[in-house]
Order: C-alpha cells, then sequence, then structure tokens
C-alpha cells in the first residue's frame, strides 16, 4: 500500500512539473527574444544620432517602449530609406520603424502594424521668396525630395516641376539652403523640428499638412513578429507611454490615431517566378541605358579632364624645385587619401555653404561638380601612373637624346614620352573602368545617372534583386567594351605587335 501511495505521488509530481515547464515557456515564449529593426538615422526627430553617436529619437524611444512591453529586444540596424523595405521583404531584418509612411503600393509587399504617428507633407521655401505660396504655385519649379518617399511621389504630380533625388531629407533640405533649388516637398515634423532648433537657417514652411498620413511599423508579410508588435503598441498606447514619449519630442498631447492600418487587407501580386523577373528587368531596361549614357558621359569628361590634369602634376613630381615638388605631391596625398564620396559632399555642397557664411552667393551645376570631384580625384592617380611611366624609360634614352642637342622638353616630347604612354596605357585602362564605376557616388547629389536611375525604379516597385542585377549586368557590359577597347589600344601604339 505504501509503495502504491510513493508511484501515485511520483506520477502526479512530474504531471505537475512538467505542466509547470510548459506554462512557463509559453509564457515566457517571447523573453530574450530579439528583433533586428531597420531605421535610417537622418531623419531628426525621429531618428538621429546624438553628439556622442548614440541613437536619438523618437521611433527609438517608442521601439523600446514596445519592446518592453511585448518582451523582446531590439536590436537596431542602420540601413538607407529606399533600402528599407526591400530589407525587410528579404527578411534581412525582422522589422522596420522609420517613419515610413502606410500607402496602398507600400502596403502590397509589406505588412504595416498600427498606425503609431500622424503626419503629412510640408513645402519649405527660402525666407526670401515671396512667389511660393502653396502646392499649386511649384508648377514647372525645381523641388528637392528624399527619394522613396511620399513627398517625392507628390513632386511627380506637378506639372513641369524638376525633381531631384536625395538619400535623406537633410541632404534635399541644404540643397535649398544652399540656392540649388526653389522648394523641398519633406515630411511636416521634421522640417518643422529643423527649423525650431536652429540648425536649417533661411528657410520657412509655406504650407503643412499637404496630406493626411499615418507611420506604421513594417514586417514582412504573414511575419509572426507583426502580433507581438501590434500587442506592445497597444500597451504602450493605453498605458499613457505613448502620450509621455510624444510629449518629450513634441510638446503637446498626441492625436488620436486609428486602431488598425488602413491598408490592413492589401495582398500582393503573388508569388513571382522566373518570367515575371525577366519581364521586371526587361521594363526598366530603357530607364537604365539612359543613365547609362549619362555615365558615359561623365567618365569621358572625367578622364579627359583628369589626363590632362595628371599629366601635368605627374611631370611636376619629377620637377628639381623642392617646393613644386611638395606641392604636387601633397596633392596626390589629399586626393588619393581622402574617400571620393567626401570629396563629392565638400565641393557640392561644402563649398557654397561657405561661400554663404563669407557673405556671397555661390552655386554650382549638378554635372560641373560632379565633373570637377571626379577629375580631380582621378588626376592624383594619373599623376603617379604618369610619374611611374615616365621614371620606367632608361637613362640612356635621356643621355642620347641630349647628345644629339634635344632640350629638356624636347626629349621629353619626342623621347620619353611616347615611350612612356605605351607603358601607362595598361594602368589608365584601369584607372577608366575605375572611374567609370565610381560615377555611381554623385547619385548622392541627385545626379540621376546609371545607379541613380535603378534605385529611382526600385522605389515605385521595390523590386530590389531584378533592378539592381540590370544596373550590374549594364556596369558589367560597359566595363568589358571598354577593356576591349584599351586592349585594341594597346597593340595599335605597339609597332611590334602592329
Amino acid at each position: 500500500m505504501a509503495r502504491f501511495v510513493v508511484r501515485w505521488l511520483r506520477y502526479w509530481l512530474v504531471v505537475g512539473l512538467s505542466c509547470f515547464l510548459l506554462v512557463s515557456c509559453s509564457v515566457n515564449s517571447n523573453a530574450g527574444k530579439t528583433l533586428r529593426i531597420a531605421t535610417e538615422p537622418a531623419f531628426p526627430p525621429f531618428e538621429f544620432q546624438g553628439k556622442g553617436g548614440e541613437l536619438q529619437g523618437f521611433s527609438y524611444d517608442l521601439m523600446n517602449a514596445i519592446a518592453t512591453a511585448a518582451n523582446f529586444k531590439a536590436d537596431f540596424q542602420s540601413i538607407p530609406f529606399d533600402g528599407i523595405i526591400p530589407a525587410v521583404q528579404a527578411k534581412t531584418v525582422d522589422a522596420a520603424i522609420s517613419s515610413i509612411t502606410i500607402t496602398a503600393e507600400r502596403a502590397k509587399t509589406v505588412s504595416f502594424s498600427r498606425p503609431y504617428f500622424k503626419a503629412g507633407l510640408a513645402i519649405a521655401i527660402r525666407a526670401d521668396n515671396q512667389d511660393i505660396t502653396g502646392l499649386d504655385s511649384l508648377k514647372n519649379k525645381k523641388i528637392a525630395v528624399q527619394i522613396g518617399t511620399t513627398g517625392a511621389a507628390k513632386a511627380k504630380t506637378i506639372p513641369g516641376v524638376q525633381i531631384r533625388s536625395f538619400d535623406s531629407a537633410p541632404l534635399a533640405l541644404q540643397e535649398l539652403v544652399n540656392g540649388n533649388v526653389d522648394a523641398v516637398i519633406n515630411d511636416a515634423p521634421v522640417t518643422v523640428y529643423a527649423i525650431n532648433t536652429g540648425n536649417l537657417k533661411g528657410i520657412k514652411v509655406v504650407q503643412q499638412l499637404l496630406t493626411e498620413e499615418f507611420y506604421g511599423i513594417a514586417t514582412a508579410k504573414n511575419s509572426p513578429n507583426l502580433a507581438l508588435i501590434n500587442n506592445g503598441l497597444d500597451r504602450v498606447l493605453k498605458n499613457g507611454t505613448y502620450s509621455q514619449i510624444y510629449q518629450k519630442w513634441f510638446k503637446t498631447n498626441p492625436p488620436k490615431l486609428p486602431e488598425r492600418s488602413p491598408f490592413a487587407n492589401q495582398t500582393g501580386a503573388g508569388v513571382s517566378g522566373i518570367f515575371t523577373s525577366i519581364g521586371v528587368i526587361l521594363q526598366s531596361f530603357p530607364t537604365l541605358l539612359q543613365g547609362a549614357l549619362v555615365t558615359l558621359q561623365l567618365t569621358i569628361l572625367s578622364v579627359v579632364l583628369g589626363l590632362i590634369g595628371g599629366s601635368l602634376i605627374g611631370i611636376v613630381r619629377l620637377s628639381r624645385i623642392r617646393v613644386v615638388r611638395w606641392v604636387a605631391r601633397a596633392y596626390v596625398d589629399f586626393f588619393r587619401g581622402t574617400p571620393l564620396l567626401v570629396q563629392i559632399f565638400m565641393i557640392y555642397f561644402g563649398l557654397p555653404a561657405i561661400a554663404q557664411q563669407l557673405g556671397f552667393s555661390f552655386n554650382l551645376d549638378r554635372l560641373i561638380a560632379a565633373v570637377v570631384a571626379l577629375s580631380l580625384n582621378s588626376a592624383a592617380y594619373i599623376a603617379e601612373v604618369v610619374r611611374a611611366g615616365i621614371q620606367s624609360i632608361e637613362v640612356g634614352q635621356t643621355e642620347a637624346a641630349q647628345s644629339l642637342g634635344l632640350n629638356p622638353v624636347q626629349t621629353m616630347r619626342f623621347v620619353i614620352f611616347p615611350q612612356a604612354i605605351r607603358r601607362m596605357i595598361p594602368p589608365l585602362g584601369n584607372e577608366f573602368i575605375s572611374l567609370l564605376k565610381d560615377t555611381s557616388l554623385v547619385a548622392v547629389i541627385g545626379f540621376e545617372e546609371l545607379f541613380r536611375k535603378g534605385q529611382l525604379i526600385v522605389a515605385n516597385n521595390y523590386r530590389a534583386f531584378e533592378i539592381y542585377a540590370a544596373v550590374a549586368l549594364v556596369y558589367l557590359c560597359l566595363t568589358l567594351l571598354s577593356s576591349q577597347a584599351f586592349s585594341r589600344l594597346e597593340v595599335w601604339m605597339n609597332p611590334v605587335k602592329r
């Protein structure tokens, strides 16, 4: 009898312990779970970096509060805005909170949480502009926008408008400050915040809330994380945490928000197959080829100017005058030692800003700025190619020319340089191909070359893989053709092979 009781107690003890463990696991299934959250920290006051490099803003505070309420951890990852939705689609990240407006087109590709912020678009102009008073005044004007935003979509509806697309809102607003565009269409809270904080001077808002929009947290279609995020957001809205965060950043009470996404029932176009992808690529090719022509134009102009400047600097690098030689060396070290992207920003955004601080107006056309930056950078590399090519010619050639009575200029022109140029062809070909690919960097100043054309297409259809594969294919064709052209030139300039 005692043995039976012991067995009975042991049985129920095991059953009870198992039930307790199952309940504990179900209750804490999200405990310790980490979600990768995509943001672009270039959209104050929603997402930005503080003075110490820490992430700050309304979006970060709200997401951390949601994570606490729903019992998970948020791992923020910085991604350019036009790449956020493709990253969510590809499940590279688990969710995205980056002031993403909920639209019908986006809702076909990703799923949105319930709205967490009510916003709208605003028109910003220079403070001394009296001509633009509203949306109708923007006809035939130059407008800066952030790529892939609802502001960019709104700008396309204005007749005769010239649109310049930038990777972030601060760059678009800086374009307005520099006087290169007439207006910026951007989210109202961001523009007003930039003006009120004094970070951007000399601009004003003439019309706020052109549209009524809502921000949502994006997740992949059928993602289990959507319910988790909505659960945390519901709790934050009900317990007053949301109101506290809102008042912290906007000094006012939050408006009432809808309980569900306005496009919650949107469905995508279905699973895309190989033929659909091919169709997307073929449709994009005419636009990409237009960008390819601009890329070739930039490359040829920059290489020609860089070759002229680089040849002169390369010869100066061999000068016997120490000061001249040091100046040429400093030029080469600066442009080879700093990123081309930084040089483009310095020339296009920095020089006009400095000019304004000195009290006079100075603007650069995008083509001129791009060619200048690419040429100056290319000249530094070409200078070293020219210097090495000249020094590779045997000293006996110079001595023979001098014995024939040729002066130094004639020796360089008729004896040294013709031989050196043949040895320079392969590295010059490499420089041409590198520069051709580097032209993609001028997209940051809104120049619509090949890469920017691809970005604009992705911003509309969110088919990142197909479009960027097509962009890569066009670049590959251009580089292969360039390589063949330089190979033919090398053979033609070689008297032995010719």
